[in-house]
């Protein structure tokens, strides 16, 4: 089974937007056998929290149910993830700082960014922005980078350049 783990700072905002995204993907593609993904921050500031209201609602008003709870990137999820996709530079970069001391890592490390076409991202974002401080529509912007991201990375898994 391929398995995805979603990476941003808290856990609580953009990763579990993604992987609540990606999980209806699959779902709808009737790939949830043989795919599955996740969600972790690299920081551990809300360890079992919900994800935030506004993520919620957003993916709610999509269809999108999810019971994620937050937590912390571990050292073992190198084992056990095929991909980590990282939200933004700085977890990207935490990433690749725990890779090189992880015992084994099998996880190849990505950016949501790279997967995301300049037609989705009009307004040329560098990385998926943190809408933590923002309000309800930052969070659909998020929604908007990722959910043509996470599809485009599920092609890319299924069919490796």
């Amino acid at each position: 089974m391929i398995q995805v783990l979603f990476v941003c700072l808290g856990n609580i905002c953009r990763s579990p937007m993604a992987e609540g995204i990606f999980q209806a993907l699959l779902q709808a593609q009737k790939l949830h056998t043989v795919m599955s993904c996740d969600s972790a921050g690299t920081a551990n500031y809300h360890p079992g929290m919900a994800p935030d209201h506004r993520t919620l609602k957003v993916l709610k008003s999509r269809g999108i149910h999810t019971a994620h709870r937050a937590r912390q990137v571990l050292h073992s999820d190198f084992q056990t993830f095929d991909f980590m996709v990282a939200m933004d530079d700085s977890n990207h970069q935490h990433l690749q700082r725990m890779f090189q001391s992880a015992n084994n890592p099998l996880s190849q490390i990505v950016r949501m960014i790279d997967f995301i076409s300049p037609a989705d991202n009009p307004q040329a974002h560098r990385e998926i922005p943190d809408p933590y401080y923002g309000d309800l529509n930052d969070f659909e912007e998020v929604f908007a980078l990722l959910s043509p991201g996470c599809q485009a990375l599920l092609t890319h898994i299924q069919n490796p350049r």
